[in-house]
């Protein structure tokens, strides 16, 4: 169980990123964050695993507080939330399977990390994750080397090799084409449903929402304006999430 609890960010520059955010998200639920760019969706997803700093409230993870845990406990949580982010974030000129090992890196020794050095039981592991995402094939090749859809499947067999009981998605089909964006979700669902992890995903398109959420929270600057199942977003609902001139957008 996540539990987030009263939470606020404002940036240095003033700018007011999250207001008073409350919600809990259950063990094997898949979360769909909705909303407009700017609506807080990406500081709530970096919040829940402190890669930006809450200002006020409180994020509790199986009973943990994510938001008081000290340097080495938070480690050890992050070990179990993977995290695939929109603009892929892979060294670009090391190959797939480099990429996915750095997954590893909170498990292994860091000085045999530095100078890529990793097990064969690890690199065994990067291999069967690759595989499960279908670019097993393209392991040696260079990240720069591979398209949008290729990029983001490293990202997530990156994020598996942390063995994660949480995913975070921050809007991972964002810049990909509508067939790429199934084959994605598709595999984060695969994830979800066959090995039970939780996965949060911040999405724009009411038509992906519904196909894959299992539940979502709507927000709008910042502020939570709907929770509920997505068959329940009507019209005016989208409108409270999207502004009044919102018309219903969907993927062809």
């Amino acid at each position: 169980m996540l539990q987030v609890e009263h939470l606020t960010k404002i940036y240095e520059d003033g700018t007011v990123a999250l207001r008073d955010v409350s919600f809990e998200v259950a063990d094997g639920e898949f979360l769909v964050i909705l909303g407009l760019s700017g609506a807080g969706k990406s500081t709530l997803l970096r919040c829940i695993n402190r890669l930006i700093e809450p200002t006020e409230g409180r994020i509790t993870w199986n009973g943990t507080d994510v938001t008081a845990a000290p340097d080495e406990e938070l480690r050890r949580i992050r070990r179990h939330i993977g995290m695939i982010f929109q603009e892929f974030n892979l060294v670009e000129r090391s190959s797939v399977l480099t990429n996915a090992l750095s997954g590893r890196l909170g498990y292994v020794n860091p000085w045999w990390s530095l100078f890529h050095r990793f097990s064969k039981s690890e690199i065994e592991r990067a291999m069967r994750n690759l595989e499960r995402v279908g670019i097993a094939d393209l392991a040696h090749k260079r990240a720069d080397d591979l398209s949008g859809g290729q990029r983001q499947r490293v990202g997530i067999a990156r994020a598996l090799m942390q063995e994660p009981r949480l995913m975070l998605a921050d809007e991972p089909v964002a810049s990909l084409d509508p067939v790429l964006a199934h084959s994605i979700l598709r595999y984060l669902e695969q994830l979800n449903r066959e090995d039970g992890i939780t996965v949060i995903c911040s999405l724009h398109f009411l038509d992906l929402v519904r196909r894959y959420g299992s539940r979502v929270v709507g927000l709008k600057d910042g502020r939570v304006v709907f929770q509920g199942l997505p068959d329940e977003i009507t019209d005016q609902r989208f409108k409270e999430i999207y502004g009044k001139e919102a018309e219903m957008v969907s993927v062809v």
